[in-house]
């Protein structure tokens, strides 16, 4: 059954819930909500509480013959297990991932296992996420100081339901999915040996059924689901070994696949209701600006126009489709100011981020060693270089859509939002409601890369102000134009770089980089060299910058694994040797990197005309490592011929899935490394569509991706995000290997057609 049901087109009552704080970034909150929890003494105890929660899940979706357990799971007397995912799809197939985990620990018969999106309602909120995140967030022991009963109210008063960071799998599947399968697989042969009047350890589980092989008697999952559901359930029941499992690891198809295929899967831009009108929008041209004025009787002369709706920053026209909608825009006329950013250009950035680096004023700073007392060695080989990479679209294939109504006191919204509960929180304060009277009806979404979470999301504000100025429903739709012009992109950002040589071995680099987010602690430091350097210089321009698909290791990528390859040939070694000295012996990295060359006969000779460059990163507790091939066209202009991916991610869950994933990461950095860039004019975006922001077409991509996956059994790392970063430095290591030309500032074609 595909897990992307048609959503409920009526309206659920609005429950009563304490307001949740803004977000303002996943580390804060989770300090805020600690604090708020541990000093006062669990302020938020008494609706919070993991058994408020599962008595609010049960009551919004257990139905009659059917029993809940813990939050996102049930089983029906006819042996159908729904499992209710707290993460959207949005094409990384991970809602059928999580059913294999939690369905393989619980022993269920996949044939009978659903996925179905959870309600955006705090009962569904992912402590199973608060749990995974803790520990990177607070360190180690602050993480295990607090039981797990606290950390699900903190996510529970956070509000956290959020998808990214390739974090379904890694924490939410095994930290909450096999978990709860196992849980519940205990409760169910309990219940089954009181029944049977047997020891539980001679019973045995498989295919939904709990069976006494000694008397040939066994008990079906749903006749034993009412009595297993009155049990409490272990917080850490023992989990299947790589051998026991029968799910994970396998090549399960996934559930979203044939509705998107046969077209009945519902996106939020195809969501009708009744009655409902159509809005377009035109926001001002500079981040920043507001509206100063606009005529709206243009539009109202527009056939099929209803209104016409100011806010501060934009002008929005409803009708009742989206053509007349378009057309009325068309005709008005808005004046805009442009915030005082009218002096803001590509250029100005890199020069200001140039400034801050020269001032060596760093805000955060990182490594271990003495790196100046390296730099100062008598004799000491300096190798020096810098680097640039623009602000980076997310090109979602679905522009937003969202559809509002307000009605009878609370506005429900619909749509592909990548935090449906933070979502409700954001539309509650921009409504001027209480979060109570917000529903979310979380939909699948056409594609996201962190475009979509709701801190970055001004649709939003937008859609509830709207929604609360005219009686019928309404479904404001972005234009490719405004998407484009009005992105939260990948950060601007500026490096240089700096690494002594002796004998061939680096004995101390330093990074300086200058841009809005720091990466330190998100993006490891993988080579083993004697003395390191990080510092990050904080720089932020008028745009709204947001996480990009991998967030920061894509430029981070980019500027170590470019400069290894520069290390490399000053020292007069083989980029791929050169790596191997600086990582440690028996290593994980070293293993992925030795395959990777391996698989892609590094050492074999290429066709005439054709560069071979290597690159490796770890990234959300995957490491991945790749080779690019890549050749001129007759044009000038490269075109990669062959690539090659090896992953290490500890265990892969859906091996199928997870090499679509990796070829789409490597393809999707591919693209942002050779035509990709928002570029800024007088404080606007000079971009507007495809046209002049070019994606990799069918026709320019690699005809030969090879992935593979090494099954080192360490920590289940990410997919979704971690085959991007070593695509672009690969490639630029090709080409400098081509053509003895070293491509420091991206995109490629810039630098080609300069």
């Amino acid at each position: 059954m595909a897990d992307n049901p048609t959503p409920h087109l009526d309206y659920p009552e609005a429950e009563s819930a304490a307001p949740a704080p803004k977000r303002k970034g996943i580390k804060r909150r989770i300090f805020l909500a600690g604090s708020a929890l541990v000093v006062g003494g669990g302020i938020f105890g008494v609706w919070w509480s993991g058994n408020s929660a599962s008595a609010r899940a049960r009551a919004l979706t257990v139905g009659k013959g059917e029993h809940g357990f813990a939050t996102f799971l049930k089983i029906a007397e006819d042996d159908t297990v729904t499992v209710y995912s707290p993460h959207i799809d949005f094409g990384q197939g991970s809602h059928t991932a999580l059913g294999q985990m939690l369905a393989d620990e619980l022993d269920a018969d996949w044939e009978k296992v659903r996925i179905e999106q959870a309600p955006a309602d705090p009962a569904f909120a992912n402590d199973a996420l608060a749990k995974g995140f803790l520990p990177t967030m607070t360190g180690e022991a602050v993480a295990g100081l607090l039981p797990d009963a606290v950390i699900g109210m903190m996510a529970r008063s956070m509000p956290l339901q959020i998808t990214g960071g390739s974090s379904a799998v890694r924490f939410t599947g095994e930290v909450g999915m096999r978990r709860t399968g196992a849980a519940v697989r205990a409760a169910l042969v309990a219940e089954a040996a009181e029944r049977l009047g047997v020891p539980e350890a001679e019973l045995t589980t498989a295919n939904s059924r709990v069976t006494h092989a000694a008397s040939g008697r066994a008990l079906r999952y749903g006749e034993l689901a009412a009595g297993a559901a009155e049990r409490s359930l272990s917080g850490d029941p023992p989990l299947k070994t790589r051998d026991q499992w029968t799910l994970i690891g396998t090549d399960v198809p996934r559930r979203d696949i044939p509705a998107k295929v046969d077209g009945s899967a519902v996106y939020g831009i195809d969501f009708t209701l009744p009655d409902m009108r159509i809005a377009a929008i035109a926001a001002a041209p500079v981040r920043g600006g507001t509206l100063q004025s606009v005529d709206a009787a243009p539009a109202l002369a527009v056939r099929g126009v209803e209104k016409v709706v100011t806010l501060d920053d934009a002008v929005i026209v409803v009708a009742n489709g989206y053509w007349p909608a378009t057309k009325g825009l068309a005709a008005l006329s808005p004046q805009f100011t442009d915030g005082g950013h009218a002096s803001v250009s590509t250029a100005a950035i890199y020069g200001a981020q140039a400034k801050l680096m020269d001032g060596g004023k760093a805000d955060n700073a990182a490594g271990d060693g003495d790196v100046e007392a390296a730099f100062g060695a008598a004799g000491a080989k300096l190798v020096e270089a810098e680097y640039r990479v623009p602000f980076l679209h997310h090109a979602m294939m679905e522009p937003f859509a969202l559809t509002g109504h307000f009605k009878d006191g609370t506005l429900h919204m619909w749509g592909g939002l990548q935090d449906p509960l933070s979502t409700r929180v954001r539309a509650a304060k921009a409504a001027g409601l209480e979060v109570g009277n917000v529903v979310f009806h979380p939909m699948i979404m056409g594609g996201g890369f962190g475009r979509r979470f709701p801190d970055v999301t001004e649709i939003i504000d937008q859609v509830a102000l709207l929604a609360k100025q005219v009686p019928y429903p309404v479904k404001l739709i972005w234009s490719r134009e405004q998407e484009v012009t009005h992105g939260t992109y990948r950060p601007q950002s500026s490096a240089r770089m700096k690494a002594v040589l002796d004998d061939g071995r680096i004995t101390a680099l330093r990074m300086d980089y200058a841009q809005s987010g720091n990466a330190e602690g998100e993006v490891p430091f993988i080579y083993a060299i004697p003395a390191t350097s990080r510092r990050h210089f904080a720089y932020q321009s008028n745009q709204v910058d947001g996480p990009w698909r991998s967030v920061n290791a894509t430029q981070i990528g980019f500027y170590t694994e470019s400069f290894m390859d520069e290390l490399a040939q000053a020292a007069g070694e083989d980029p791929y040797q050169f790596r191997r000295r600086h990582l440690a012996p028996g290593s994980r990295h070293l293993r992925v990197l030795d395959e990777v060359a391996r698989r892609a006969g590094w050492n074999t000779p290429l066709p005439e005309g054709v560069g071979r460059g290597i690159a490796i990163v770890e990234s959300f507790d995957t490491i991945v490592a790749e080779v690019v091939e890549a050749t001129l066209k007759d044009d000038g202009t490269p075109r990669v011929v062959r690539a090659f991916a090896v992953v290490d991610c500890g265990t892969t869950i859906n091996p199928r899935n997870a090499e679509a994933q990796i070829s789409g990461g490597l393809i999707m950095g591919l693209s942002s490394a050779l035509g990709e860039a928002i570029t800024l004019d007088k404080g606007a975006v000079v971009q507007s569509n495809f046209a002049d922001y070019p994606i990799l077409k069918l026709a320019d991509a690699p005809p030969q991706v090879d992935v593979h996956f090494i099954e080192s059994g360490a920590k289940t790392g990410g997919i979704g995000e971690p085959g991007l970063p070593p695509a672009s430095p690969a490639l630029a290591n090709a080409l400098a290997a081509l053509t003895g030309k070293r491509v420091r500032n991206l995109p490629v074609l810039t630098q080609a057609s300069a």
